[in-house]
């Protein structure tokens, strides 16, 4: 997640495997007597290819749409600046006891920028950093949800982020942009059913789209789960350390906006039930499905 200090083009930083192709060549046995029966031309099968592109159409159709967006750094300086200004979130835009300041966008801004913010990242490394993260959490969310429920579910995450953002940064007149809070939210999601037996994180995984759809534990079975209670602990404090330690730092151009971080995270936790559709299973049996030989680590 990016901050940008307003009237500067700074930014304040909040922040298949393509399996080898096999052909085998399976050669017709010859019979040792010619005489008796013909010689048949070698016969070659091709073993079935997987596909070079494994990510599902949504994440990939997702990661293009930000790598597009990000060709904006291309455009001179001040439309750069409008741009992060009309489609960045901007906390004063909220603030009524500053009629007189003008920032661009209007009144729609006030609506699509909890949005918007999330497809704008300030350079290369920002935007790779977060596509790094949806690759695996965000792959097995889209196989999960299908592409409609994923677009929304990352739209609901970044809105979810952006008023964590308002709330704790009220007066901030500096625009913030980046997906984080969105890939947040799908990691929050996707540990919901990342450690099941035969999910993506489990020793025991199935095949993609199968580890996927494993039946997802209820919230109380999985706050009990050490593995996601561990996760939870590493995220939290990875997001706390580098957010509260950039802060003063250098406070022209480095500031990390963790409170969004943990309000789409805690979104993705906690309405993640409301977009999957896969059919949970009861809490006894959850205890059953969960186990792995992870449990013993």
């Amino acid at each position: 997640m990016h901050l940008r200090e307003a009237g500067k083009g700074d930014y304040l930083q909040a922040v298949a495997p393509i399996a080898s192709e096999s052909e085998a060549a399976l050669d017709s046995p010859q019979d040792s007597s010619p005489q008796d029966s013909p010689v048949l031309p070698a016969v070659s099968e091709e073993a079935p290819r997987e596909p070079i592109l494994t990510l599902p159409v949504a994440l990939t159709a997702y990661i293009v749409l930000l790598a597009v967006i990000h060709l904006r750094v291309l455009l001179p300086p001040e439309i750069e600046n409008w741009t992060i200004d009309v489609f960045g979130f901007i906390p004063k835009r909220y603030d009524s006891s500053l009629l007189n300041l003008q920032i661009p966008g209007g009144a729609g801004a006030k609506v699509w920028t909890f949005v918007t913010y999330s497809l704008l990242h300030a350079n290369l490394t920002h935007l790779g950093f977060n596509v790094l993260w949806l690759l695996p959490f965000g792959s097995a969310l889209a196989r999960r949800f299908g592409a409609i429920r994923f677009f929304v579910f990352l739209a609901v995450t970044a809105a979810a982020g952006a008023l964590a953002h308002l709330v704790t940064h009220e007066h901030a007149v500096a625009p913030m942009i980046g997906a984080s809070a969105s890939v947040s939210g799908a990691m929050a999601a996707a540990i919901r059913f990342a450690f099941v037996r035969g999910s993506f994180l489990s020793f025991s995984r199935s095949d993609a789209d199968t580890a996927a759809k494993v039946p997802a534990l209820p919230l109380s079975r999985a706050l009990r789960d050490g593995r996601v209670v561990g996760f939870l602990a590493v995220w939290f404090g990875v997001n706390i350390i580098f957010g509260v330690g950039a802060i003063g730092v250098d406070a022209e151009t480095t500031s990390v906006a963790w409170q969004a971080h943990i309000g789409g995270f805690f979104a993705g936790l906690l309405l993640f039930a409301l977009f999957d559709p896969v059919p949970r299973v009861r809490s006894d049996v959850a205890d059953a499905s969960s186990q792995d030989v992870s449990d013993r680590i």
